[in-house]
């Protein structure tokens, strides 16, 4: 065979095979119906302690002459305001990777009053956002607060209080942070948020348990409350619970489950029971990981394997943002949350404490 008469025999060779290839084609499209894509709200749904966040004003009614901000013998403006801005862009990042803009709803901890989150969400990379804030000043003794910011455009309060565990040890009040509860519309669905701040492990593990044993009590009787009106209300439980997902005050006061299948109706699901048991931590103490940092929900948002109904908000993904840049790198506390204070110095970090968050999935009508 001539080169000549090959190239033209390969040549129709490949146009015979691509028009088998455009014949099967039109075949598939004639058998399989083209389907349209659905199109998904994404919310997110986070927590942060924001480790002693307080102002550079001495506040004669509390102990804040404690807070390491307030121990520095010089720079304190300037360490605040770069805390405040730091903080700005770890928030800022918080639930871009899947819901395109920061978390809708933000529950926050160890902040000292309305002012300093007043300052965070005018920060440079949160001021657009036109973050609400929903605070109450606590009796704890150190002045130690938590709180609620919320986009406006996608979140709207329509209830919120701040209850107090009213925790007795020895016959003496335990004076503690409150427990927030705000209620309203995330787009057009009412949902729950409680913000915690448990109890501390002062004294030991063993000995302060029954404290938040205590505080979890609390958040149920809160739970039955919410239910007397809305047995099937969507319950959202977060916050630095000082207790591992394994803890009596989650697996024996709140009755959590881990396990998708096993949830019942007006049962809890703990997501991060999961990852702690995978060895994942959201902070760390002399060497010792904890995941503090956790938020669970009631089992109407809960979406499980094989379901496909997403025409309300059901919970998408769980995680702990703890990217690279919120990692220390060196040091005596290498591995751990590149903390903001340490021995009475700056460190120029974000927080003892990884942010945690779920996404919360909803299809668009």
């Amino acid at each position: 065979m001539s080169w000549l008469r090959f190239c033209f025999t390969f040549a129709a060779l490949k146009e015979i095979i691509k028009m088998r290839k455009i014949t099967f084609l039109l075949a598939l499209f004639t058998i399989v119906p083209i389907v349209a894509q659905k199109e998904y709200k994404i919310r997110t749904v986070a927590f942060y302690n924001l480790e002693n966040l307080f102002d550079t004003i001495n506040d004669t009614t509390k102990n804040d002459e404690f807070s390491p901000i307030m121990e520095m013998k010089a720079n304190r403006s300037e360490v605040y305001w770069d805390k405040i801005n730091k903080l700005g862009e770890v928030i800022d990042v918080l639930g871009k990777e899947k819901a395109k803009t920061s978390p809708a709803i933000l529950g926050v901890a160890e902040i000292e009053n309305k002012t300093v989150l007043e300052d965070l969400v005018k920060s440079d990379k949160l001021k657009k956002k036109r973050y609400g804030i929903i605070h109450f000043d606590s009796p704890d003794k150190r002045g130690i607060d938590v709180a609620l910011l919320y986009q406006q455009r996608y979140f709207k309060p329509v209830h919120y209080e701040a209850v107090n565990p009213n925790i007795y040890a020895e016959n003496k009040k335990i004076y503690t942070r409150d427990i927030l509860l705000v209620s309203g519309y995330l787009d057009d669905e009412l949902v729950h948020i409680i913000v915690n701040h448990w109890p501390s492990r002062r004294g030991g593990e063993a000995k302060s348990s029954p404290l938040r044993e205590k505080a979890a009590y609390k958040v149920t009787q809160m739970i039955e409350k919410i239910r007397a009106n809305d047995e099937n209300a969507k319950i959202i439980i977060m916050g630095d619970f000082n207790d591992d997902p394994m803890n009596k005050s989650f697996k024996e006061v709140l009755q959590t489950k881990s396990n998708k299948i096993k949830v019942k109706e007006k049962d809890i699901y703990n997501p991060y029971e999961e990852m702690f048991e995978k060895g994942l931590n959201t902070t760390a103490y002399r060497d010792n990981l904890s995941l503090f940092d956790q938020i669970l929900f009631t089992s109407p948002l809960l979406n499980k394997d094989g379901e496909k109904d997403f025409s309300s908000y059901k919970m998408f993904k769980s995680g702990i943002f703890n990217k690279r840049f919120l990692v220390q790198k060196k040091g005596r506390y290498k591995g751990y949350p590149y903390r903001s204070f340490s021995n009475g110095q700056y460190t120029g970090g974000y927080s003892d404490h990884y942010p945690v968050y779920l996404y919360l999935i909803k299809e668009k009508k």
